[in-house]
């Protein structure tokens, strides 16, 4: 049986937590929260843009912390699931860590490079994995074309453009510190860090990034982004950022481009036709529309977690989770907003 300590009930943390239940040889031991409310199990102020809402938990047997020196201390975790606000994740990490804990933490790595490197190199002093939940390879329509690139079935991968919008989240009140450079990081760390990590994952480091759009204040805040890669025969575009008009929901896209055929997919803006599922144009004229999964986004955090628990009990690290390759994602997203502060193209 793996332990697990939550630090943070907020919206993802509820989401690990329901996760959690859905498995076996796992369970959430303890949970770490400053509200008093949530920790006595009353989560129904908890709101996201997916999944259930909040909802009264029984928590029977599970320990209950308000302050996270005792989380640490508590010598059955055997991991501690980081779920607070990403201007936090360095700190309560790297103490876990210390703490002889594995971790597994909420993207964004960190707010800053230098954060995000010293994550990693406590991970591995203390010997320990730090393992970073960058969910998008576990979605099915973004496992479908990973799969499907790392196979190789439809030729090496050329390029690709990605795309995830949405609207300003500070006008409903959602997130009143999105746009804070030392809190949340802006759409940029926030929100594109999804694609920029995933496009590491396909493509590797890129040389050099040149971005166009506009800032607000010190991050950006709608954008485009060339990304030059190592090998000069693929191309890589990616669109990410807030609009100001409410009526546009969340929504991510993306055409990848491979030898032999074009995956396209398209969340929508949530109209009748608007959406383009998973598709597979074939050099042959074939239209494909694989089956993926059931729809439940938590499914999604449910895979996660089950890679998270087959590296814990292995004692080995996550390609999809690997603190470098979110550290990379970090970086990035650093040179991006440098390129477009400059008006430039700049170095990765």
């Amino acid at each position: 049986m793996i332990n697990v300590g939550i630090a943070g009930i907020g919206f993802m943390g509820m989401i690990h937590y329901l996760a959690y239940q859905r498995l076996k040889g796992v369970r959430v031991r303890a949970i770490c929260e400053q509200d008093p409310v949530r920790l006595a199990g009353d989560w129904r102020s908890i709101k996201g843009n997916f999944g259930p809402p909040g909802q009264k938990m029984d928590l029977q047997g599970v320990a209950r912390y308000s302050d996270l020196k005792e989380l640490y201390a508590d010598s059955s975790l055997d991991l501690i699931d980081v779920c607070l606000p990403p201007s936090l994740h360095a700190e309560v990490a790297i103490e876990a860590l210390r703490a002889g804990r594995h971790v597994f933490c909420e993207k964004p790595i960190a707010l800053t490079p230098g954060d995000a490197d010293r994550m990693v190199k406590t991970a591995k002093k203390a010997g320990k994995l730090l393992m970073i939940g960058h969910v998008l390879p576990f979605f099915p329509e973004y496992r479908f074309a990973y799969q499907t690139i790392v196979s190789g079935k439809y030729g090496r991968v050329l390029g690709g453009y990605f795309k995830r919008v949405i609207s300003d989240p500070t006008a409903t009140g959602w997130l009143p510190h999105f746009f804070s450079p030392t809190v949340c990081g802006g759409p940029m760390i926030d929100l594109h860090i999804h694609d920029a990590h995933f496009i590491r994952l396909v493509f590797g480091m890129p040389k050099s990034v040149c971005t166009v759009g506009r800032m607000r204040g010190e991050v950006a805040e709608l954008f485009t982004t060339q990304f030059r890669c190592g090998d000069p025969a693929q191309f890589v575009t990616a669109t990410s950022g807030t609009i100001a008009q409410q009526g546009r929901p969340f929504t991510h896209a993306y055409e990848i481009y491979l030898e032999r055929a074009t995956l396209l997919f398209d969340s929508g803006i949530g109209k009748p036709g608007a959406s383009i599922p998973v598709t597979v144009l074939t050099n042959e004229g074939r239209v494909l529309h694989p089956k993926l999964g059931s729809g439940d986004p938590v499914d999604a955090f449910v895979a996660e977690i089950q890679e998270v628990l087959r590296c814990v009990r292995s004692n080995t690290p996550s390609a999809l989770l690997d603190g470098h390759l979110a550290r990379d994602a970090l970086v990035l997203g650093y040179r991006q907003t440098a390129s477009l502060a400059k008006g430039r193209e700049v170095r990765v």
